[in-house]
């Protein structure tokens, strides 16, 4: 039995209760992990929760984080450095039939192992998939030739390479097959893939181009003074910097670009860089002044907002007037259909990720998750968002477009005018069948226009929601908006923070499964 309490008051202006239920708590994001196709292999960056070791070189998978890789489909463990020594190609895929799985190679190996049950009597690690060969007796099975060990589970899914040193062989193959004009050694992909991070184009091997430019150009460290930092994360840190000479503050952004690597996290960050350049076109997302880089990092650096989220003033305020929220929601509109006609589905919109400036107007924040070049049939079908507002297309696995972002809109509107999220679960499983099932309790007090305007965000057909069809701008909710002035900015916000609060600033930092959320109090200067 699911018990929820909602307050019913006649009066929708009332200020809330201490005991109604309100938002007390920052959500993750989530993200599907980037797949990476070798030889018919799915290898999916991974934690091993278990000692574990390399299947190609039988080597200690060390690390803290997302030690290697592993193969969703044949389970097979790797470190990060052998993924390009795979010389097997998958076993637990169709496609990797005895008819077609060498239709394309210039040479094959087939050299099938001869498996025996064995009594391993001090503690074995199986040589496929990495972990621990469990039991008292009979914990696996051995090869009489090559000796290699197994689990049971794993005996179909080991390719046929039955005395075959693949690090070895991959290694003399390398040498074989070089090239003087291209090299694949894993210099030349980190190397390219530094300068592609900090936007430098490539050009001859002398020179690495020219750094991208913003309205502040070619700036670096030196013309920072650096005066706290303002939040961690895996990636790094986010730092309060002042501009030397011009009194101007900016909220800087510093990656570890190791760290971006092993996390698979380059394109995520590319496409954060672009939305960003892009963002100066629209007065409702955060601008990016410029980027640079240090040998270790990347640096974004962008405008410092230091008017807090609206997840922290929500949790002051309980939920907001009628009119606060459809000021915000309207702003947040005019950013989401900027973004919609530039192909970009933004995939995050939530509390947490819309800021407020010094003057009160919103600012969308927080580019990640978002999709580019969704033009025409195009669809996306990664699975990702934050959990309390993912669209039921998406939980799914329906290819899905910039209707994501409309039901999200309405998660977000329903927590600014009821001061609660719409669906609810003990845990993601039940949240989730509660997104799919569910409909939403709208309390009495809320007018007629806020709970059609709702409904019609939470129809579960994308093809039928507001804002895919009709003109949301044009709904009875937003009558008092007048949409010219608005994005003009020269309707009067109706909260301004004041200079002399304590602010919350929320900062979000990236990474290759989540987002973490670190939220810091400090007063303004």
């Amino acid at each position: 039995m699911a018990v929820q309490y909602f307050l019913e008051d006649a009066d929708s202006k009332q200020p809330v209760k201490e005991e109604a239920p309100t938002l007390n708590r920052r959500r993750g994001a989530i993200k599907q992990a980037k797949i990476h196709f070798i030889k018919n292999h799915e290898f999916i960056a991974t934690f091993f929760r278990q000692p574990t070791f390399c299947s190609v070189c039988r080597e200690f998978v060390w690390g803290l984080n997302k030690q290697g890789y592993k193969c969703r489909q044949c389970n097979a463990a790797i470190h990060k450095k052998c993924i390009d020594k795979i010389i097997g190609r998958c076993t637990g895929t169709a496609a990797n039939s005895r008819d077609t799985v060498f239709q394309k190679e210039r040479f094959k190996i087939d050299m099938p192992h001869r498996f025996k049950i064995n009594n391993y009597m001090s503690p074995t690690f199986c040589d496929h998939c990495g972990s621990l060969l469990w039991g008292l007796v009979k914990q696996g099975l051995k090869c009489e030739d090559c000796a290699m060990n197994v689990h049971h589970k794993c005996q179909d899914k080991v390719a046929n390479l039955c005395g075959i040193n693949q690090k070895l062989l991959a290694e003399a193959l390398t040498q074989v097959s070089q090239v003087s004009s291209v090299s694949h050694s894993v210099d030349c992909i980190f190397w390219y893939s530094m300068n592609k991070l900090a936007g430098l184009e490539i050009n001859d091997g002398s020179t690495y181009g020219k750094l991208w430019e913003g309205s502040i150009p070619r700036i670096n460290m030196d013309n920072f003074i650096f005066h706290k930092v303002l939040g961690k994360g895996s990636f790094g840190k986010v730092l309060l910097a002042e501009l030397k000479g011009r009194g101007e503050y900016f909220a800087v952004k510093a990656l570890k670009k190791d760290v971006v690597l092993m996390d698979d996290d380059v394109e995520c960050t590319m496409v954060e860089k672009r939305v960003l350049a892009l963002a100066w076109e629209n007065p409702f997302l955060t601008h990016l002044y410029s980027t640079f880089q240090t040998k270790e990092h990347l640096f974004f650096v962008m405008e410092y907002l230091n008017g807090g989220d609206l997840m922290f003033h929500i949790q002051e305020k309980g939920r907001f007037e009628l009119y606060r929220a459809t000021f915000y929601s309207a702003e947040i509109i005019c950013g989401l259909q900027f973004l919609h006609s530039k192909g970009i589905i933004y995939r995050d919109l939530k509390l947490d990720n819309v800021m407020l400036d010094c003057d009160g107007h919103i600012k969308i924040a927080d580019f990640g998750m978002c999709k580019e070049n969704v033009f025409g049939d195009n669809r996306a079908t990664t699975f990702c968002g934050t959990p309390d507002y993912i669209a039921p297309e998406i939980l799914l696995g329906q290819k899905y477009s910039f209707s994501v972002d409309w039901w999200s809109f309405g998660v977000l509107l329903y927590e600014m005018l009821i001061g609660q999220s719409p669906f609810h679960g003990d845990d993601e499983d039940e949240l989730f069948e509660s997104i799919r099932m569910d409909t939403p309790h709208y309390p009495r007090w809320i007018s007629k226009e806020s709970k059609d305007l709702l409904e019609r965000l939470f129809e579960r057909d994308p093809t039928r929601r507001i804002g895919i069809v009709g003109n949301i701008r044009l709904h009875p909710f937003f009558k008092s908006i007048n949409w010219q002035a608005l994005e003009m900015r020269e309707v009067e916000p109706p909260f301004k923070p004041k200079k002399n609060d304590v602010i919350h600033v929320r900062l979000m930092l990236l990474s290759s499964s989540s987002c973490f959320t670190i939220s810091i109090c400090f007063t303004l200067f």
